[in-house]
């Protein structure tokens, strides 16, 4: 009896592997329907099908074509590097750099005067400024101060990587409680005072305040109230502009940065700035496309201006009924009809 018991369990053992096999198709059968399956596919399923299966094949000499690619880029970079030329990423090559002890620093105070559309267009005009100081030859050292608020909030949800920038300090005081105030010029465009030299051994500084016509002269009022020097970009003396002379803060930034390269104002001018601006160098006025007192239709910040245009247009508007009431003399009055 305990025999036959010690037996059962491979009796029933044996009864399910005959069962499994009776389920399972033969390999012939597997292969005759793995094609059934292909027939029944539509065309344009059998050419996935096909193209996923030579993917896999040339999956070894895709490795293989990488690997040359890679080799020969190296040895691109080495022969580039005898030439005295610096590799510096994957993307750009450049020259060796010399850095520059002049100080450009953007005075990011004016947050909680904008509203979030201008200080996402400051926040543009910032990683422009960045990226022209890590490319150019003679960069500045570069600095964020007063930097907080909107402009924080916006770089951490946009541009997560600005905390990894290099070559550039970032900091939550303002400038002046950083840097000696005998070092600091301020760089405002309603300074008497215009800019010849650049000295190596100053802070410039660029108020971070997109659409000044909100606030015009905020940033020659701030310089005089900390009793800092301020200047002007010689602008007016190289180039004649049928817009609006107010540059962005990456145009200033990137007009001082070509200085320090080319050493030539008109060159540093014309090199920066952008067309629309209508820049042609100074006694060549003749050739501007617009009228020189023409201006840019953001610029709404002269009040004269602006009532001038509406007392026009109510005294052309006053004119035309004049003129219609001239034509039509004897029309009767609709009261008059009314009346009658």
């Amino acid at each position: 009896m305990a025999t036959g018991k010690a037996d059962e369990p491979a009796v029933q053992e044996s009864h399910h592997e005959c069962a499994n096999n009776e389920n399972e198709p033969a390999k012939d059968e597997k292969d005759t329907l793995q094609t059934g399956e292909v027939e029944t596919m539509s065309k344009r399923q059998r050419k996935k099908l096909l193209k996923s299966q030579q993917w896999e094949e040339q999956r070894e000499l895709r490795k293989q074509k990488r690997k040359e690619r890679k080799q020969q880029r190296k040895l691109e970079r080495q022969a580039q590097g005898d030439d005295g030329v610096e590799w510096t990423g994957k993307k750009r090559l450049r020259r060796s750099a010399e850095p520059s002890s002049l100080r450009l620093i953007i005075d990011c105070s004016f947050d909680n005067l904008m509203v979030l559309k201008d200080v996402k267009k400051l926040h543009k005009q910032i990683q422009r400024c960045y990226a022209e100081n890590r490319r150019t030859l003679h960069p500045a050292q570069f600095y964020l101060t007063s930097h907080g608020g909107q402009l924080k909030q916006i770089m951490d949800e946009i541009n997560k990587g600005w905390v990894n920038w290099k070559d550039v300090h970032v900091k939550t005081d303002a400038f002046h409680e950083i840097l000696k105030k005998e070092d600091l010029v301020y760089l405002t465009s309603d300074s008497p005072n215009v800019l010849q030299e650049l000295d190596e051994n100053k802070a410039y500084v660029i108020g971070g305040l997109v659409d000044h016509n909100h606030h015009k002269g905020i940033t020659f009022n701030l310089a005089q109230e900390l009793g800092i020097a301020h200047a002007q970009l010689p602008l007016g003396s190289f180039v004649k502009m049928n817009s609006r002379k107010v540059l962005a803060v990456n145009h200033v930034f990137e007009i001082i940065l070509a200085f320090l390269e080319k050493r030539d104002w008109r060159e540093a001018f014309f090199t920066v700035l952008p067309q629309r601006k209508g820049a042609v160098p100074m006694g060549q006025e003749n050739t501007l496309g617009k009228d020189e007192d023409e201006e840019e239709s953001d610029d709404d910040s002269d009040s004269e201006h602006l009532s001038e245009r509406r007392t026009d247009s109510k005294d052309q508007s006053d004119n035309k009924q004049d003129e219609e009431h001239k034509r039509v003399p004897n029309q009767p009055d609709s009261t008059d009809k009314n009346t009658e």
